[in-house]
């Protein structure tokens, strides 16, 4: 498709019109009234993205990597999203990953002509040895980016699960998806600049797929990020509040107890909840795959 005026996300928001016209008040409502679109346009798309979750859980189990694949706003969205999963879930760097067109450079500096080489969107998956046990997400709002279709076509030929997430119906990547997340939101406040609802659309499946695939690898325990990287003053004085919430202790005990586990959450809570000594904690951790819940339950059918 090389006429983009097709595209849903290059016509023209009727709404906008008179944009120049408006005042400061009138443009942020509008701008406001076209972003609450957003959730309906996801709602759409809700199994497509739970199909998602499932495979890459499934990679995961496997020793396998996501990798989120992107050129310009699309790229940043997706780095965005992995560069948080190893304080967040202290998950490794290399689990999730962000391919951005243009190199890491073009995080900082646009490097436009970068997303029109299709060729290269293969031979950087090639470089970051990809797998068929690897999941790769395409993200292109106009759903015709040539890296991000190259990277898909590579994706599918070497038996990796390919995953394109778009904003325009019956997009081109979308022939080269395994699972097609088509995120409808319409045409922009300012037409063509996909930063705006089509980003912010994208960033919000992002956020809903990493962090609902880290929850069933167990990173989670009820609601509490029980896998903190607990690396500096706040997030270690967060790891004692989520060891107060979960067991119930003061924060003197909490403190106690994380400082014989290196500020690791999640056998602070094994210990407290199980009654049990730090390497026993570990071990229960290990036998249950990393979930707490499950830990403490072995416990009690253990005693």
């Amino acid at each position: 498709m090389n006429d983009i005026t097709k595209l849903v996300t290059e016509k023209h928001n009727p709404k906008t019109m008179e944009l120049d016209q408006m005042s400061v008040g009138e443009i942020l409502t509008l701008m406001n009234e076209e972003n609450l679109m957003l959730p309906k346009a996801i709602n759409e798309v809700l199994p497509e993205i739970e199909k998602t979750v499932e495979v890459i859980c499934n990679s995961f189990s496997k020793g396998g990597r996501l990798f989120y694949v992107g050129a310009g706003t699309s790229g940043r969205i997706g780095l965005l999203d992995a560069v948080e999963c190893p304080p967040t879930f202290s998950t490794d760097a290399e689990l999730v990953q962000a391919v951005l067109a243009g190199g890491n450079g073009a995080l900082m500096v646009a490097v436009e002509g970068a997303e029109d080489d299709e060729q290269s969107g293969k031979e950087d998956l090639r470089n970051r040895s990809l797998t068929p046990d690897d999941v790769v997400v395409g993200i292109a709002a106009s759903g015709r980016t040539p890296y991000v279709k190259g990277a898909l076509q590579y994706a599918q030929a070497i038996g990796a699960v390919a995953v394109s997430l778009t904003s325009n119906a019956n997009s081109e990547i979308s022939h080269y998806a395994d699972i097609r997340i088509e995120v409808v939101t319409g045409p922009e406040v300012l037409t063509g600049s996909t930063r705006l609802k089509a980003a912010t659309a994208h960033k919000m499946v992002l956020n809903m797929i990493s962090t609902t695939s880290m929850v069933m690898m167990g990173k989670t325990y009820r609601n509490l990020m029980v896998d903190v990287n607990a690396s500096n003053v706040k997030l270690r004085e967060r790891a004692n509040k989520i060891v107060q919430e979960a067991t119930g202790v003061d924060y003197k005990t909490a403190s106690q107890v994380l400082q014989e586990t290196d500020h690791a959450v999640k056998p602070a809570i094994v210990m407290l909840l199980a009654d049990v000594s730090f390497s026993d904690s570990l071990k229960l951790l290990e036998n249950a795959k990393g979930f707490v819940r499950e830990a403490i339950k072995k416990n009690k059918m253990i005693n």
